[in-house]
């Protein structure tokens, strides 16, 4: 018995040293990142770069109206604001039109058929690229609301830092303490992973791309050949943000959060089935990858908590350190987010939801022989064929 407690307290001992030099590592790390409302104002007389804004809607009336407006009031010029409404079957034309019977200078493209070899966001992205005229492309999503000087600054950031591709963080919108809790838990896995501080580091292979805000140095981006490289991959903001990495041109992402939201789902139902086609491409099609995560989630993570329950004293006093840490971690994140922080007590509910939405996913992907998006079928034949 006593070997047995004097092993439960060493392996409780270093998991809170571990979870301490992580909590460490990313707290440094985020410091490193920059806020786009702290970054100056450029003046009325600076000339900033022509740039064009692309957006990809697909079935998306119930968003596409107010991203468009916030868009096209942006105090930005020369703006060129080009929409894509891509096999839309509910009232996704609609909207556009009525929005560009108040705004005439939208531009619209319509496409009714995918060709092969193609997921139809990517298609339709590079599609509203090729029509693009600026020195700089955003490509956003259909749902995001930006504040008036966001792209201003961003984009003068951009050209000061000279760099060829800015992503910005938004700020997720969720309708329930678990949404929000679980958005806090994958920001969390999502700067482990992808480490954005190290960006813009030459020497580092670390990249970064959000959906919500890939702006590209269009020179550069079409040197990195558009979207044709990554016609295939289901996480193409991030593979955007790679694909300027590897071509060699220079990346960086900055904090947004004061600057532009984005509703990220809208029911746990809609959270389940809307990362489906994203777990394997987002680690590059390697299952082990998928093991170790939900591994971490469950003994690295979860555990803790279940220690709390079944381990004597003294490891059990080491444990109650390190639940308490996590919460309070987590808790920190949740203030940053712009989230409610009383979220964190669903922690060890939302650690076992993730676990189960990454096997549930990958799962589905094998049975199926691939993923279901936006109202095609992708075999993962296919898929793996475009690893980058």
């Amino acid at each position: 018995m006593a070997n047995l407690e004097m092993g439960l307290l060493i392996l409780a001992s270093v998991h809170l040293l571990a979870f301490g030099c992580l909590h460490i590592y990313i707290t440094g790390g985020l410091k490193k990142i920059q806020k786009l409302k702290n970054l100056p104002m450029p003046p009325d007389d600076l000339r900033l770069p022509s740039l064009s804004v692309v957006v990809a809607a697909l079935n998306e009336q119930d968003h596409i109206e107010g991203t468009l407006v916030s868009l096209l009031e942006l105090d930005y010029l020369p703006l060129e604001v080009i929409v894509i409404n891509d096999r839309s079957t509910d009232s996704t034309a609609e909207m556009i039109e009525r929005v560009a019977d108040q705004y005439p200078a939208l531009v619209q493209l319509h496409i009714d058929s995918l060709p092969d070899g193609w997921l139809g966001k990517n298609h339709a992205l590079q599609k509203g690229a090729e029509q693009a005229a600026g020195e700089y492309i955003l490509f956003t999503d259909a749902d995001v609301v930006f504040e008036t000087h966001s792209v201003r600054r961003a984009v003068a950031h951009a050209v000061e830092q000279q760099v060829d591709h800015l992503t910005v963080l938004p700020q997720i919108q969720m309708p329930s303490l678990l949404l929000e809790s679980f958005v806090v838990k994958f920001a969390r896995f999502f700067l482990l992973y992808f480490k954005p501080w190290k960006v813009p580091d030459p020497n580092s292979s670390a990249y970064v791309g959000i959906g919500a805000f890939n702006l590209v140095r269009a020179a550069a981006y079409r040197e990195a050949g558009l979207h044709e490289p990554i016609r295939m991959r289901p996480d193409d903001d991030v593979q955007l943000g790679k694909l300027m990495k590897t071509t060699g041109f220079r990346s960086l992402m900055v904090d947004g959060m004061d600057e532009l939201s984005v509703p990220w789902y809208g029911s746990l139902g809609e959270l389940i089935r809307g990362l489906e086609k994203n777990v394997l491409a987002g680690v590059d099609y390697q299952l082990s990858r998928i093991v170790l995560a939900v591994s971490s989630l469950i003994c690295f993570y979860f555990w803790p908590f279940v220690a709390l329950l079944v381990v004597p004293s003294p490891a059990w006093w080491i444990y109650l350190w390190l639940c308490e840490m996590m919460l309070l971690s987590s808790i920190q994140s949740a203030v940053r987010l712009k989230v409610r922080w009383w979220a964190m007590i669903l922690y060890p509910l939302t650690v076992l939801l993730f676990a189960y939405i990454l096997t549930r996913n990958v799962f589905l992907t094998y049975w199926r022989g691939g993923i279901q998006w936006r109202g095609t079928h992708y075999s993962l034949k296919q898929l793996r064929a475009n690893k980058t």
